[in-house]
């Protein structure tokens, strides 16, 4: 699945456009960025390979708090480009037409909604992203 079209499901499981152009647009670069991660070994689902990144990168409480129930915390765009591979997150801005920094600020603004609503059962699903998706209704 291309990163635009993952993108554009993104935005409708965050609830579309009307969430303002900065939703949609964190949507659509998210989007591009699991696109990136996919054709970067990530398989079908690469939102345990990010997810993985992100813990590693020391974000252990926050990836907790998206994947389980409660609260989500908050993640910088600081935090999201020392999680990413460099290549990825430029590759995503590049679609966005967007800087890598501005791309990391918006995927920040969007990853734990985004992340909350990919893993209902407060477990990252084994299906295809994709799968994942259409399963929430859209």
């Amino acid at each position: 699945m291309a990163g635009n079209d993952l993108g554009g499901l993104l935005g409708g499981l965050l609830g579309g456009r009307q969430g303002g152009a900065a939703a949609g647009g964190g949507a659509d670069i998210l989007g591009a960025l699991l696109g990136a991660l996919m054709s970067r070994g990530g398989g079908n689902n690469p939102l345990g390979g990010l997810l993985e990144g992100l813990t590693e990168a020391g974000l252990t409480d926050q990836t907790q708090s998206w994947v389980g129930p409660g609260e989500n915390q908050p993640v910088t765009g600081d935090q999201v480009r020392q999680a990413v591979p460099d290549d990825a997150l430029r590759q995503a801005a590049e679609q966005a037409g967007v800087s890598p920094e501005q791309a990391a600020d918006q995927i920040a603004q969007v990853l734990p909604g985004t992340v909350d609503k990919l893993t209902p059962n407060g477990q990252v699903p084994s299906e295809s992203l994709e799968e994942i998706i259409r399963k929430q209704g859209l």
